[in-house]
């Protein structure tokens, strides 16, 4: 009988069994896959981090714990995890990304800039903006080494006692008369409290959540940039830009690995079956890429390195869902995070541990309720821009 079990140790269920163990309790985390790994939502070696937030301004304290908590895991695992390089957030004058970014920073007292597109271009010359664009540039932001936080969580969680087993799919979960029972194709285990961090595979774990937690396929590109200086991590800042074609993000050259882009949304695919997505790229999949490459960032126009598929698990608003499972006292769902979720990991995985010590939450996330989401919402598309 385990204290608490966690389905799903990727991102933010590898932070979620590390908390868990270092507050005491008996720990399971149960991982399909191995840790990390290539199927999810948090592969591809880097995630942005960045504290200016055109999502919402009710994001920002999150961010600030999770800058806090990512530097504790540092420190814990010895290793670096989180590389600060500023951040733009870049589009039209009154563009949702530019006013988003600026509100978010007013109302957190967060100090940023505002640069028009020449001043960008003249400051960081790896991007080619057209003048009449419009960046609001913040320090605190950078990128996360993804798949590395996630094997040190893991690791950090083994060595305070919890047991994590990989290579092992839940078959189903219930409440029998004694307590929770998580099925596997491996066995049976049962705890007082039950959290389910299973990314895209959270509609199959949870059918009544499925229309709530919409898997999508996304592609991120790496080039070979003709100029590499001009896209070191040191010269330039990872970016979020609304341009007319769609909403981009990207980030520098790490460790010669190529410029990296990709696009919400990119070629709108939904998934039925995270199980069956296609994850082969094409030129279809460059194409949408290559666009923005040329338009805004043609020192980095260079040979393709790789192509990789993820996913993306979208709600229908594409805020986050953090709550107990409907009917479920002891059963938390952190899910749909819609493709801007893994900077958060670190005090999520807080959070859920809050949840499992039943203790109030030390953030308010009424905002992520599932009580949000009503029926007229479920079907809804993805928004451009959100």
């Amino acid at each position: 009988m385990y204290d608490a079990i966690v389905i799903g140790v990727g991102g933010m269920g590898s932070a979620a069994v590390f908390h868990l163990a270092r507050s005491g309790l008996k720990t399971l985390g149960i991982e399909q896959f191995d840790i990390p790994h290539s199927y999810g939502s948090s592969h591809g070696s880097t995630r942005i981090f960045r504290s200016a937030y055109s999502e919402g301004a009710e994001y920002v304290p999150l961010l600030r714990s999770a800058y806090a908590y990512w530097r504790e895991l540092e420190a814990v695992a010895g290793k670096s995890i989180l590389r600060l390089t500023g951040g733009l957030d870049i589009g039209a004058a009154k563009s949702w990304t530019v006013e988003g970014s600026r509100k978010s920073c007013l109302a957190h007292g967060l100090e940023f800039e505002e640069l028009d597109g020449g001043e960008v271009n003249r400051r960081f010359p790896g991007y080619r903006l057209p003048t009449s664009a419009r960046a609001v540039y913040q320090a605190q932001s950078g990128y996360l080494l993804s798949e590395s936080a996630i094997a040190a969580y893991a690791q950090a969680a083994r060595d305070r006692g919890a047991e994590i087993r990989v290579g092992e799919r839940v078959r189903s979960w219930r409440r029998d008369a004694g307590g929770l029972c998580v099925e596997t194709d491996a066995g049976a285990y049962r705890a007082a409290r039950l959290a389910i961090t299973a990314g895209s595979w959270t509609g199959k774990l949870c059918p009544p959540l499925q229309s709530l937690c919409r898997p999508e396929r996304q592609v991120m590109l790496w080039t070979a940039p003709a100029a590499p200086a001009l896209f070191a991590p040191e010269k330039f800042p990872i970016f979020n830009l609304e341009a007319p074609g769609g909403r981009f993000y990207g980030f520098p050259d790490h460790r010669g690995e190529g410029f990296k882009i990709g696009k919400y949304h990119h070629l709108r695919q939904y998934v039925d079956d995270p199980d069956r997505v296609d994850r082969e790229c094409g030129a279809a999949d460059e194409a949408v890429l290559r666009e923005a490459v040329q338009e805004y960032f043609p020192g980095a126009n260079g040979p393709a390195r790789r192509l990789q598929a993820c996913l993306f698990t979208n709600s229908p608003d594409e805020h986050f869902i953090l709550d107990r499972y409907p009917g479920e006292a002891d059963v938390f769902v952190a899910a749909g995070f819609s493709g801007h979720g893994f900077k958060f990991c670190s005090v999520i995985g807080k959070i859920v541990a809050e949840f499992c010590l039943d203790k109030p939450s030390s953030w308010d996330i009424r905002r992520f309720r599932l009580s949000r989401l009503s029926d007229a919402f479920a079907a809804a598309p993805p928004q451009v821009g959100r």
